[in-house]
């Protein structure tokens, strides 16, 4: 059981890593360390000792650090002591000998279909069909795809209200703020889950105590995240939640220390502020955000602080584990590696402070006209809900609800619309368009 438990948490980690990868201008990733128990195939079965126990296992532990998912593969499995002869010999080659190439992998990971269904994940398989045929018309699309999404959103529209139910019946009972999920899970899915936590809430109602007023977010993996948010892994067992929630004052604790620890480091920035954006970088638990942070407020402790008091106030940081130069992102906020040269950072942050307050600004104003524009659009087609991926941007979102006002789309009635960057319909109905869709 041991053995079976610490495989299953790695292989949770390293799919973590493996996704984080593949992410269209994924930077370097903080430095992972696995372990996997495998079976000593050196011993013999037929021998009198074979048995089941731990003698016929090995640890195997190594540390993924590479910036492209090739490397990282064939670091796994010559880890493992595994075959590597199905990876093309020259892609392995390549791969070997210039590892800070970033070379792509050519041949992605192929996941049976289930693994998408039950973890939420999207099937880039199904992606890639919807790229690679020509893209239709708005119009032409709905009228193809309008009944089979209407009939999807018809079967589903019961567990949506057993959804709405569950999720209002659980935060009244354990009084908490709000429960979300970190990933596109159907209602189906949304429901076991809610399902799973009440009978959970029957079974420790002791230490369910700890979680008044915090938010509750089914994910990858248990533990709090850097914005102080309890994180149920959804393929744990109700042991690790128990024990997340014991240790939950602990965690209080360390969240308090962060917000010091960001408080001192945002004067020696001139009150910078230093912000965690989920939209905006991968998932970080609280202890590794703590550690990062520390890491930058030693690298920036100085005698005298960089800048003068409150002169960069309104300007936002993001944190980065990773070591390339500083970067201003289209939203405003300022990239900053932990380990960044003091030198290059002030320079960086003069050099950029009143282009950063214009894309702020610029940014603030995006999501008023968008909120606006949603409102518009929601009550010009009768949509049911309409919204939009975290990786369409909101300058993008505005320009597409924009050309809806302008236009006039037909089969929009009473559906739930979002704004993406392919078409789909997904297995509740939801009806996915491109934002730059073709009249």
């Amino acid at each position: 059981p041991r053995e079976r438990e610490v495989n299953e948490n790695s292989l949770k980690r390293l799919n973590s890593y493996l996704e984080c990868l593949q992410r269209p201008g994924q930077k370097a990733l903080q430095p992972t360390q696995l372990t996997f128990y495998i079976r000593d195939t050196a011993s013999d079965p037929n021998s009198p000792q074979h048995s089941a126990n731990t003698s016929e296992f090995r640890a195997v532990t190594f540390t993924l650090q590479s910036k492209d998912l090739l490397s990282t593969v064939v670091k796994i499995l010559k880890s493992c002591s595994l075959s590597t002869d199905h990876v093309q010999d020259s892609q392995v080659g390549k791969g070997l000998d210039h590892q800070n190439g970033n070379l792509p992998f050519s041949r992605p990971i192929r996941w049976d279909k289930t693994y998408y269904s039950f973890t939420g994940y999207r099937d880039p398989e199904e992606e890639l069909d919807c790229t690679v045929r020509m893209e239709p018309a708005l119009g032409l699309w709905l009228h193809k795809n309008r009944a089979s999404a209407s009939e999807r959103l018809s079967v589903s529209i019961p567990l949506r209200d057993e959804l709405v139910r569950l999720k209002t019946e659980l935060c009244q009972r354990l009084e908490i703020n709000d429960i979300r999920w970190q990933r596109t899970w159907g209602v189906a899915h949304r429901c076991s889950q809610l399902h799973s936590l009440s009978r959970f809430a029957k079974q420790n109602s002791p230490v369910l105590c700890n979680v008044k007023g915090c938010t509750l977010i089914f994910g990858e993996n248990s533990g709090m995240n850097a914005d102080g948010q309890i994180m149920l892994g959804t393929v744990d067992v109700h042991h690790h939640w128990r024990k997340l929630l014991e240790r939950l004052p602990f965690y209080s604790d360390l969240h308090s220390h962060l917000s010091v620890l960001k408080e001192r480091t945002s004067y020696l920035l001139g009150d910078i502020e230093l912000i965690y954006n989920e939209d905006l970088q991968p998932t970080l638990m609280l202890e590794d955000y703590y550690r990062m942070l520390k890491t930058f407020h030693q690298n920036v402790t100085v005698t005298q602080p960089l800048f003068h008091p409150r002169s960069l106030k309104g300007l936002q940081i993001i944190l980065e584990n990773h070591s390339s130069a500083p970067s201003l992102l289209r939203t405003g906020q300022l990239s900053v590696p932990v380990t960044c040269d003091l030198t290059v950072l002030q320079r960086f942050i003069l050099a950029h402070a009143q282009r950063a307050r214009t894309c702020l600004r610029r940014e603030q104003e995006l999501e008023v006209e968008q909120k606006k524009l949603i409102s518009d659009c929601t009550e010009k087609y009768g949509l049911e809900r309409l919204y939009k991926e975290p990786s369409v941007s909101s300058e993008q979102m505005v320009r597409c609800c924009q050309r809806l006002l302008e236009g006039h789309v037909c089969e929009l009635r009473g559906m739930h619309l979002c704004i993406s960057h392919f078409y789909s319909v997904l297995q509740d109905g939801d009806l996915f368009v491109p934002w730059d869709w073709k009249q």
